[in-house]
C-alpha cells in the first residue's frame, strides 16, 4: 500500500512522470490500469486488443496529454510507421482526392504518409531510397507503376508490403484497389445512346494506364451491342491530360460530319474538350454533349457542369492506406492480399443533352 505521501487529496496513486518531467508510457500504464505491454499495443494500433481496454488507455493517454514519439515507436519494434504513395499521373486533382483519402487513414492508425511522384520515367533507385533511407512500412502504387515489373522486382526483392491501384495483371502478393472502368465507361457510352447519340467520338487516356484500355473496351462493347459503327477517326489518343484534351477535342471537330457527343476518359481531357469547343464557337450541349469520367472537383465548376463518372477515389486512398497499415505481416509473409472493389455512379450533368429525333445521326 502506498503512504501518505505516494496519496493526493483524492486519494488516487499521483502521476510520475519520468526524470525529463515529461508523462511516459508508464504514467499512462498505471492510470488506465494495465500494464506497459498493454498500452504499446494499442498505442500501435496493433490487433486483439478488447475494446475497452483500448478505450481506458486511449482516454488515459488524453487526459495526461500523452503523445508517443514517432523515434522511440521505432526502436520498440520494426515498423516506421511511414507509408509511401508513388504515383504517375497528369491529374493532379486525381492524386490530390486520392492522398486525401490516404491521409485521412493514416492520421486515424498513427502513420505517416510520404508522397514520392514518379516523373515520366520511373527510377527504381527512388524505389531504394524509400525502402533503405526511409524504411517505410509498405507503399501504394498507382498506376502505370503498379505495372512496372522493375519497380516490382524492387519492392519484392526487399519484402516491402504493396497494395496495387487497379493493376492489369493479377497480384498475388499485394493488395488491390480497383474499380470495374470497363462497366463504367460501357455505363456511360449506353446513356449517351440511349439519349439519342450515334456519333460518339472517344478520347483515349494515356498508353501504359490499365483504365485506359479498359474504358475503352467498355465503350466499344456499348456501341457494338448498340449496333453502331466506330469510324477511325472517331477514336483520339490523349494522354489523361488537360492538354491532350483539347488538342484531340479541336480534332474531332474538324471533319465535315461532326460528332454528336465527344466522350474523354477522363474529367482533365473533358476540360480540355471543352475549352476548345468554347475557342471553336461551338456550345456545349447544344453542338456538341461533352462526357468525362472521374468525377474531379472542377467536373462542378465547368460551365456547363460535367457529366461523368464518379469513381471513389477518396476511398480508394483509404481502403489502400489500411490494407498497408493492417496487413502489412500477412503481406511480409507472402500471404495473398486483400482485393477491394468498389462501385461507381453515373452523374448526370448539363454538358450532355437529349437529342432531337431529326437530329440524331
Amino acid at each position: 500500500m502506498a503512504d501518505d505521501k505516494d496519496q493526493n487529496k483524492s486519494g488516487k496513486r499521483p502521476v510520475r512522470h519520468g526524470s525529463s518531467g515529461k508523462i511516459t508510457i508508464i504514467d499512462v500504464a498505471e492510470k488506465a490500469g494495465v500494464s506497459i505491454k498493454t498500452v504499446s499495443r494499442v498505442l500501435n494500433k496493433e490487433p486483439n486488443v478488447r475494446q475497452s481496454t483500448r478505450e481506458r488507455v486511449e482516454a488515459a493517454a488524453a487526459e495526461l496529454h500523452f503523445h508517443p514519439n514517432l523515434s522511440a515507436r521505432r526502436l520498440a519494434g520494426s515498423r516506421s510507421f511511414m507509408i509511401a504513395l508513388a504515383y504517375d499521373n497528369p491529374s493532379l486533382d486525381y492524386i490530390g482526392i486520392f492522398q486525401q483519402g490516404a491521409v485521412h487513414a493514416c492520421r486515424d492508425a498513427g502513420y505517416h504518409l510520404l508522397v514520392e511522384p514518379m516523373g515520366e520515367h520511373i527510377d527504381p533507385e527512388l524505389i531504394d531510397q524509400l525502402v533503405q533511407q526511409m524504411s517505410v512500412d509498405g507503399i501504394i502504387l498507382t498506376p502505370p507503376v503498379c505495372d512496372d515489373e522493375k519497380i516490382l522486382a524492387a519492392l519484392r526483392h526487399a519484402n516491402v508490403p504493396m497494395v496495387k491501384i487497379s493493376p492489369q495483371g493479377p497480384s498475388e502478393n499485394a493488395g488491390i484497389i480497383r474499380m470495374d472502368d470497363k462497366a463504367a465507361a460501357k455505363a456511360m457510352t449506353e446513356h449517351l445512346i440511349a439519349t439519342g447519340h450515334k456519333d460518339i467520338a472517344f478520347i483515349k487516356g494515356h498508353e501504359g494506364h490499365s483504365a485506359t484500355m479498359l474504358r475503352f473496351n467498355g465503350f466499344m462493347e456499348a456501341m457494338t451491342e448498340a449496333g453502331l459503327e466506330v469510324p477511325k477517326r472517331r477514336i483520339l489518343q490523349g494522354d489523361f491530360s488537360f492538354k491532350s484534351g483539347a488538342l484531340r477535342g479541336g480534332e474531332a471537330m474538324t471533319g465535315d460530319v461532326k460528332p454528336t457527343a465527344i466522350f474523354a476518359s477522363n474529367d482533365d481531357m473533358a476540360a480540355g474538350v471543352m475549352t476548345a469547343m468554347g475557342r471553336m464557337n461551338f456550345r456545349v450541349p447544344d453542338d456538341v454533349s461533352i462526357a468525362g469520367f472521374d468525377d474531379a472537383h472542377y467536373a462542378r465548376s465547368t460551365w456547363p457542369q460535367l457529366t461523368t463518372i464518379r469513381q471513389p477515389i477518396e476511398e480508394m486512398g483509404k481502403w489502400a492506406a489500411r490494407i498497408l497499415i493492417e496487413d502489412q505481416k500477412k503481406l511480409r509473409d507472402g500471404e495473398k492480399g486483400r482485393n477491394v472493389a468498389l462501385d461507381f455512379d453515373l452523374i448526370i450533368r448539363g454538358s450532355t443533352r437529349i437529342l432531337h429525333r431529326n437530329n440524331s445521326k
